[in-house]
């Protein structure tokens, strides 16, 4: 015969109805988040309202599984949270007791349990307890803390509850962990894909390094980032600091030679440490600031190019493995793209020598060749004309031509200096100081040299012209009506006993103050 179906009967230890709807309520609740933090608060909700317990918490355990790293509450105002003031650790009473026998525990009078201590002073009153503990992948993750029921003690019936929610909180933990996982690696591949694209578009070494430090802190979370490379006395020194805050007092901060944590890094170790502020291995003076951190060796294909320091807040919960894990890797890419971004400078470096000498030969061997025979020949035809007129026309021709020649020289030789390093010679230094004035002046002034200029003049010699120059140059800028300013260095110059000397002329088409023209400035030096 056809009857209605019979309910089916719920499995071993598991409460029979009114309670299993609620149950499995509560079991679908814990399973709709996958954010990690919201999974949790979530278990601990619903863990209070299925039990009907007035105060609930769930401890996240720490690395060793010894203490409470992270505790999520529920029934506490914030006028309450704030008189209890400190969490526990998990160290003493119940909740210690919880950890060390990882099994469910209850107790109807907290005040003549005998495993009852280290309630927070703060704490509102409390008289019954129940607690169990919460396993992912058969290893305990934390403990469920539940307080004061609010109809009297807590039966079998809530332990049982208890398990059963514990059980399913497991599965849901460990479904939000894997995604947790999964959006962490997505984030820092991100990252890291970020960082070597910034760095292979052409950035300077500092602003590469701070690159690197900043992207590294905003993935791991870190009160900062921190890049450190080796002395020349043997020891390390912040180089780049990104911070939330002001990082004054970072940057230039440096690890001693004979620190301990020194030789693992320099020998290219990562280093992980607890708390920076009370580690005996952290001797900077900055350690105080800081909780967790994590330190990340910089190298590739054999080269250590610096530390990668990621340090948390002072009682900033631990980096996870898996915090550790994408972060090595990263700190790797990163190394390489460094590596990478430094090749491609060097190339482009490179190429530019070359088109610079390219540029030089070719107005050595065509442009001064050629205005050098067009000088011979005007020269020629001036010798062998009689008219006045004409031979002056000529002998302008030639000055012209001359000028001409000793100003494509100089824009051969500073061709061939390299443009990012400081000149040594002279000769370049003149250079340097018309080129630096003629950002200011809105044009370049002209720059001759006669004789050997560079074999000559150097010392204190070379200083007192540049420092006259320079005085020069700025007595020119506030000239009325200045377009043009001719600079001349002599080395062939004689002085009147006989003596060898340099000379240096300034001058410009310029008025001054009562509206004369104003006359060169002239020094000389013996050489």
């Amino acid at each position: 015969m056809n009857g209605p179906p019979e309910e089916a009967s719920p499995a071993p230890g598991v409460p029979r109805s009114p309670l299993l709807p609620r149950l499995l309520e509560a079991v679908l609740a814990v399973g709709t988040e996958l954010e990690l933090r919201a999974t949790l608060q979530q278990i601990i909700d619903t863990a209070t309202a299925l039990t009907g317990a007035r105060y609930g918490a769930l401890g996240v355990l720490g690395p060793g599984r010894t203490t409470i790293s992270e505790l999520y509450v529920t029934g506490l105002s914030p006028a309450e949270k704030e008189a209890v003031g400190a969490l526990p650790n998990g160290h003493t009473g119940l909740l210690g007791a919880l950890i060390e026998e990882c099994r469910p525990l209850r107790s109807d009078d907290l005040a003549a349990d005998p495993r009852s201590s280290g309630v927070p002073p703060g704490h509102p009153p409390v008289h019954s307890f129940l607690g169990a503990p919460v396993r992912v992948h058969r290893r305990v993750f934390g403990n469920i803390y539940l307080a004061d029921k609010r109809t009297g003690t807590f039966t079998d019936t809530d332990t049982t509850l208890l398990r059963v929610l514990a059980d399913q909180a497991g599965i849901a933990i460990g479904n939000a962990r894997l995604y947790e996982s999964a959006r962490q690696r997505e984030r820092w591949i991100e990252g890291a894909a970020a960082v070597t694209t910034t760095l292979l578009t052409g950035e300077n070494v500092s602003d590469a390094l701070m690159t690197v430090a900043e992207r590294a802190r905003l993935l791991s979370d870190a009160a900062a980032g921190v890049i450190l490379q080796p002395t020349e006395e043997g020891g390390m020194e912040i180089v780049a600091a990104s911070t939330r805050e002001d990082p004054a007092g970072l940057v230039g901060t440096t690890i001693a030679p004979g620190s301990p944590v020194l030789e693992q890094l320099l020998g290219g170790e990562a280093v992980f440490v607890d708390d920076s502020a009370t580690d005996p291995r952290m001797t900077t003076p900055v350690r105080s600031r800081f909780g967790p951190s994590m330190m990340l060796p910089l190298q590739s294909g054999g080269r250590l190019i610096g530390t990668l320091a990621l340090p948390r807040g002072r009682g900033a919960r631990p980096y996870t493995d898996v915090e550790r894990l994408l972060a090595a890797q990263f700190a790797s890419q990163a190394a390489l793209a460094l590596v990478l971004a430094d090749s491609q400078h060097d190339r482009e470096q490179l190429a530019v020598y070359e088109d610079r000498d390219r540029i030089a030969r070719d107005l050595h061997d065509l442009v001064v060749q050629r205005l050098f025979a067009t000088e011979m020949m005007l020269e020629s035809t001036r010798r062998r004309t009689a008219a006045a007129e004409t031979d002056e026309l000529l002998g302008r021709a030639v000055d012209e031509l001359d000028s001409t020649i000793q100003e494509v020289r100089t824009a051969i030789f500073a061709l061939q200096q390299p443009p990012a390093e400081a000149p040594t010679t002279f000769r370049g230094q003149v250079l340097r100081e018309t080129g630096g004035a003629a950002a200011l002046l809105g044009f370049p002034p002209s720059v001759h040299f006669e004789g050997p200029v560079d074999a000559l003049v150097g010392g204190d010699v070379a200083d007192r012209l540049l420092a006259a120059l320079r005085g020069a140059l700025a007595a020119a800028h506030r000239h009325s009506g200045v377009s043009a300013i001719e600079v001349e260095v002599d080395a062939t110059t004689v002085l009147p006993d006989g003596r060898a000397a340099v000379r240096l002329s300034v001058a410009d088409d310029g008025r001054g103050p009562d509206g004369a023209r104003v006359p060169p400035v002239t020094w000389q030096a013996p050489l």
